[in-house]
């Protein structure tokens, strides 16, 4: 129990606002992803993909602080195509 602790202290202290970008991250896509789930047979993507968009662009600021190339290029992939996708569910595309 105490390396699970001290693994979120050490995440906490080496970058303060990585690591809040990390949470704002975690619970947006948490909430999208269970507003996707409960409304699974008529979703309103309109709604579902902005919270996608905010995790991504939260956890790639996060990862960029940290430098770590793979998450950082992954979470820029989820964010362009949230973008993409929010367009087709307004129609725009």
């Amino acid at each position: 129990m105490d390396n699970l602790k001290e693994f979120w202290l050490r995440s906490y202290r080496s970058d303060r606002l990585a690591f809040y970008l990390e949470l704002v991250s975690f619970v947006t896509t948490i909430f999208s992803s269970l507003l996707l789930a409960t409304t699974a047979t008529d979703p309103d993507m309109r709604m579902v993909y902005p919270g996608f968009f905010i995790g991504s662009v939260c956890a790639a600021v996060a990862y960029f602080r940290r430098e770590l190339a793979f998450p950082f290029m992954l979470t820029l992939y989820f964010a362009a195509v949230n973008i993409f996708g929010f367009f087709v569910s307004m129609e725009i595309l």
